[in-house]
């Protein structure tokens, strides 16, 4: 094994700053879908178990490590096993609640997403919802999962427009993912989280890697912290549902274990 190859100019320029300036390095990193596998029921997904091991060896040569996810903060980093990891933090609900030192802080729960809870499951029964469909309450958010269902994408269709509906009445966003529909507040995506963090350490680097539409604000940041001259390279956890990330990215690997990989191979080059 070897390093990894990005196959863009901007993405070589990006891993070559990272290997020469780790300890002013950035990375982020989504969760689902990159550090841990997409699965039927999301209280079970869990971090690939090359994961945090990774990154704990990547604590000690960079400059900070964030993960920025959809979740509750606490979960990503029970889920992850992220707690003992140094130079991390880890920001739930798109930058909303942050988990950093041991310590969590979060926000006042929204009044939009106390009424969705309430009102989502009835406005499924009346649509007609199929067996299968999955709320998730997600403390700051509610999301729909429809993965389980014999149809997703007709059931996304069913959904979309209902839930969309809802949230323009409560004042929140829809987030949509990988056979999910988040209500969620307004007001900030991983890309505004991820600026946040480059405003905090002035890295002169940055690494984001994503694999859902949640993660392109982020890739959209990265891009233009490169055009004001700091050097990114984005990296897409590859999937056949979602291809818009891979559009964009430097480099593509296979999932969760490809990203578990290739953040190794920048470990040992790194320990060189």
């Amino acid at each position: 094994m070897g390093l990894p190859d990005p196959h863009t100019e901007a993405g070589r320029a990006g891993l070559q700053a990272l290997l020469e300036r780790p300890g002013e390095a950035l990375l982020g990193l989504d969760f689902d879908g990159t550090l841990a596998p997409i699965v039927p029921d999301p209280d079970q997904a869990r971090a690939h178990p090359a994961v945090p091991p990774v990154l704990a060896r990547l604590s000690r040569r960079l400059g900070r490590i964030a993960v920025i996810t959809g979740r509750p903060a606490a979960l990503a980093v029970a889920y992850a096993s992220l707690a003992d990891i140094e130079r991390l933090v880890v920001l739930g609900h798109y930058g909303l609640e942050r988990f950093e030192g041991g310590e969590l802080s979060t926000p006042e729960e929204d009044h939009g997403v106390v009424a969705a809870r309430m009102r989502i499951p009835a406005l499924l029964a009346e649509l007609g919802a199929p067996e299968g469909v999955h709320v998730e309450d997600k403390g700051r958010a509610v999301a729909v999962h429809v993965r389980r269902v014999a149809d997703p994408a007709a059931t996304l269709d069913l959904v979309r427009g209902p839930l969309e509906q809802l949230a323009r009445e409560l004042g929140l966003v829809v987030e949509p993912g990988r056979m999910v529909l988040e209500l969620r507040p307004a007001g900030g995506d991983k890309g505004d989280a991820l600026r946040s963090l480059v405003a905090e350490s002035t890295p002169s680097v940055v690494v984001f890697i994503g694999d859902d539409l949640g993660d392109l604000p982020a890739f959209e940041a990265v891009q233009e912290l490169r055009a004001e001259g700091i050097p990114g390279l984005l990296v897409c956890s590859g999937s056949t549902e979602v291809t818009a990330v891979a559009e964009r990215a430097d480099l593509i690997v296979d999932g969760p274990e490809g990203v578990a990989a290739v953040l190794g191979e920048i470990a040992d080059a790194l320990d060189r």
